[in-house]
C-alpha cells in the first residue's frame, strides 16, 4: 500500500506481509469512513480489492422526524457514494435492526458466509471492546460487530463442521491471516497507518453522510484532531495524520492449529 505504516508492537509489517483483499465490517453506514477510510482510499490506490458489509440499515440513524419513512435509502446512497470516493463499490448489508444487533448465530453465520465467500487477506471489524475514555465509540452496535466478528473469524470460519450448510453450498472452511480492529480503547492501538495524503479523500467520505452531522465543523475538527493525535502517538513527525488499529494475527506461520 501507498501509505507507510508505524508499528507499536503489531505484528503486521507492510514491508512482508502483502495485502491483496479486504473485507470491512461495520455497524452502521458511516462508521467505516470515519473509523477507517483513510486507509482504505490508500489500499485501493495500491491494487487492494476491498468490499464492505455493513450489519444494519441504519435505520435509527437521523435527526430529522420527516426523514424516517426513507432513511434507509437515504443512508445507503449516502454509504455508497462515500465509499466510491476511496474507491470501494462493493457493500453488503446484513439488515439487522439498528439498535438491536446481537452477536447471534443468525449474525455470525452470516459474517462466517461472506468471509468464505471473499477469503480475504485482512478482515477489518469494529473492536469488541468499549473505550470508556470516549464511550460514543462503543455504540452497542458497534461492541456487538466487534464481537461477532472475532467469534466468526474463530473458530467457525476455518472449523468445516461449523454452520455445515455453508460447506454443503460450497463454501469451504478458510483461515484468515489477520484480523484489524478499529474504534477500540487507545491502550489496545498496535498499528498506526501513515493517511496523511488521505485526509481530504477520508473527509470527503464522512461529509457525505450529512443526516448524520448536526454540527459540520465540529465533527471535521474532532476528526483531523484526532488523525493528527493518532501520528503523535505513533511518532511520525509534525504535521502527520495516521488512523490507529489492534492489529492481531490470526493464522500465520506459528499458528498451530485447533480448535
Amino acid at each position: 500500500m501507498t501509505a507507510s505504516s508505524e508499528q507499536a508492537g503489531s505484528p503486521f509489517n507492510p514491508d512482508i506481509h502483502r495485502v491483496g483483499r479486504v473485507l470491512c465490517f461495520a455497524a452502521h453506514p458511516d462508521d467505516i469512513d470515519f473509523g477507517a477510510a483513510g486507509t482504505i482510499a490508500a489500499w485501493t490506490a495500491a491494487g487492494v480489492e476491498v468490499s464492505y458489509c455493513i450489519m444494519t440499515d441504519g435505520d435509527a440513524g437521523g435527526f430529522d422526524p420527516a426523514h424516517r419513512a426513507g432513511i434507509i435509502a437515504m443512508r445507503d446512497a449516502e454509504q455508497r457514494r462515500a465509499a466510491e470516493l476511496v474507491g470501494v463499490t462493493d457493500i453488503h448489508y446484513l439488515h439487522q435492526r439498528d439498535g438491536y444487533l446481537e452477536a447471534s448465530h443468525e449474525v455470525m453465520k452470516g459474517v462466517v458466509r461472506l468471509i468464505r465467500e471473499v477469503r480475504p487477506d485482512v478482515v477489518l471489524s469494529m473492536h469488541p471492546e468499549r473505550n470508556w475514555q470516549r464511550i460514543q465509540k462503543s455504540h452497542p452496535d458497534h461492541l456487538a460487530v466487534g464481537e461477532a466478528v472475532t467469534r466468526a473469524v474463530y473458530p467457525a470460519l476455518e472449523n468445516p463442521f461449523a454452520y455445515p450448510e455453508l460447506a454443503e453450498a460450497g463454501l469451504e472452511a478458510y483461515k484468515l491471516p489477520w484480523l484489524w480492529l478499529y474504534a477500540g480503547p487507545e491502550e489496545r492501538e498496535n498499528h498506526f497507518v501513515d493517511v496523511t495524503a488521505r485526509v481530504d479523500a477520508k473527509l470527503a467520505a464522512i461529509h457525505v453522510h450529512v443526516s448524520q452531522h448536526p454540527d459540520v465543523e465540529a465533527m471535521e475538527a474532532t476528526v483531523r484532531q484526532g488523525m493528527r493525535t493518532n501520528a503523535i502517538r505513533a511518532g511520525m513527525p509534525q504535521g502527520r495524520s495516521a488512523e490507529a488499529f489492534h492489529v492481531v494475527a490470526v493464522n500465520g506461520p506459528g499458528t498451530i492449529a485447533g480448535f
